[in-house]
């Protein structure tokens, strides 16, 4: 008989493109270096020279970890490379677990050892190496565990590929498939779902921004991130990079007169200083000065100095914003 499923937790999101290498506004076969990266060796071999100094640079991670516990389950983040998060999933009651985006295999498996789980499943979110360059070498030391993802980002090691909303049970958990083209064409969120209205369950906080477009216009990235907001304000967002003063540093010159965002950004730099993880944070508090997520708001757009023109759809309006937003960002990045 399988085992009874713990009754429905609220929605945990466990997404990664907080982030990305290189500055491209205009698609993945605008930029060279990306192409190389995502698609031959020479982007392998990079992610394993990523991998060897960052086990030198932060032999302990780039940033303590905080371990959430609910009925039935706990999240481990795991902070891999210089700062990437993977994540073990663990169904506290059979012992079973899944990991999200294991990009350094030999510190995932050391927490799967530390916490005395049996691995049996990776979800990996898109292709890019330092979200799933870790799936080979795991999947030598754990036979039985599956690899899940889209088909679409050509995933290594990928065993069972999933739908727009498909489940999985690992355990007593179900994970659910969303998704989210823009950062790669094949990207992929997992829920750990819940009620149509979820309860709160803590107010920590965190980043303020998503992935480049490498693989997507503005308006598949905005329609993929109205598919997360979708999920309601409690939803509890897991980022796969720890980009949070940075990009709340860029948010505060956007929006100079935004109280949630300098209080979050305040919050962010004391953590940060005593090198404290910033996840998870909640949708909610995200649409409260995370500038992609605000590009309904008219103080945003006045900010940015554009307006609706006659006749234009409001969403191919907030695309635009959204487009003047990542440009502006890829431009902080690089100076």
């Amino acid at each position: 008989m399988l085992p009874t499923p713990h009754p429905p937790h609220p929605w945990f999101l466990l997404w990664a493109p907080w982030g990305g290498l290189g500055v491209n506004t205009g698609g993945w076969s605008a930029l060279p270096r990306y192409s190389l990266y995502a698609r031959t060796r020479l982007g392998y071999l990079f992610y394993q020279r990523q991998v060897k100094k960052a086990r030198e640079r932060y032999p302990h991670g780039h940033s303590a970890p905080q371990p959430c516990c609910f009925p039935g389950m706990k999240i481990l983040p795991i902070p891999v490379l210089s700062n990437n998060y993977s994540y073990l999933v663990i169904d506290t009651g059979s012992g079973q677990a899944a990991v999200i985006d294991p990009s350094d295999p030999l510190a995932v498996q050391a927490a799967i050892e530390e916490e005395g789980v049996m691995l049996e499943a990776i979800f990996c979110t898109h292709k890019h190496w330092d979200h799933s360059g870790g799936n080979a070498a795991l999947r030598q030391q754990h036979g039985s565990c599956k690899v899940y993802g889209s088909t679409l980002d050509g995933i290594p090691e990928l065993t069972n590929p999933l739908a727009d909303r498909e489940k999985v049970r690992v355990g007593c958990l179900t994970f659910e498939a969303l998704a989210t083209p823009g950062h790669t064409v094949g990207h992929m969120v997992y829920g750990l779902g819940g009620p149509p209205n979820p309860t709160p369950l803590h107010d920590r906080r965190l980043h303020g921004g998503p992935g480049r477009l490498f693989e997507g216009s503005p308006e598949t990235m905005l329609a993929s991130l109205d598919v997360a907001v979708g999920l309601g304000e409690d939803t509890l967002l897991w980022p796969g990079h720890e980009y949070a003063l940075e990009c709340l540093t860029f948010a505060s010159l956007l929006e100079l007169d935004n109280p949630a965002l300098e209080q979050k950004l305040q919050w962010v730099t004391q953590q940060r200083q005593e090198k404290r993880s910033t996840c998870p944070s909640t949708l909610g508090e995200e649409q409260t000065y995370n500038p992609f997520l605000r590009t309904h708001r008219p103080e945003l757009q006045a900010a940015l100095g554009l307006r609706r023109g006659g006749g234009e759809h409001p969403d191919a309006f907030r695309a635009r914003v959204l487009k003047e937003v990542r440009r502006r960002k890829d431009l902080y990045k690089a100076t």
